[in-house]
């Protein structure tokens, strides 16, 4: 990844927040709870998700930085999110975490040195090094993503309702 393009992934990795928080906007509280499907997660659930999985991806960061060639570690988002019962969860809590959770490592990243980029670690659920370009590109993506997947399910809800 050139210098160019790693700037438009953190600053695509930056307005993260403010998409999730401009879509949620749009949509009334009361389908948050709707599942499109048994096993699939509602919008409340996609918003625990994307929580717990900043504060994994603040951790990953920095560890990726500060201690090259670990080990990472992985987890089972669908077990989390039945196992810790995202839906009793507070969503707006959520919402904070994942708000600071991607400001601070959002600032942090615009200071670091091109070598960090070429920092690896190793995850149990990639074959290759788990690089930190690799890292900006997974969570550069992870709420635009779930936004789609939001826009999605209310969707449906207005098809159901």
């Amino acid at each position: 990844m050139t210098p160019e393009e790693r700037e438009l992934k953190i600053e695509q990795y930056g307005a993260g927040f403010a998409l999730l928080e401009e879509t949620l906007q749009a949509i009334p509280r009361q389908a948050w709870q709707f599942r499109p499907a048994p096993t699939e997660w509602s919008i409340h659930e996609i918003i625990i998700h994307i929580a717990d999985s900043e504060a994994n991806a603040a951790l990953r960061a920095r560890l990726l930085a500060a201690e090259p060639g670990r080990a990472l570690m992985a987890y089972d988002q669908d077990k989390w999110a039945v196992e810790l019962n995202y839906h009793q969860q507070d969503v707006d809590d959520a919402l904070q975490l994942t708000k600071y959770a991607r400001l601070t490592t959002y600032k942090w990243l615009k200071t670091l040195p091109e070598a960090v980029f070429e920092h690896s670690a190793l995850h149990p659920e990639y074959d290759k090094p788990y690089t930190f370009n690799l890292w900006l590109n997974i969570y550069a993506g992870h709420i635009p993503g779930h936004v789609e997947q939001i826009k999605n399910n209310y969707a449906l809800y207005q098809q159901r309702t």
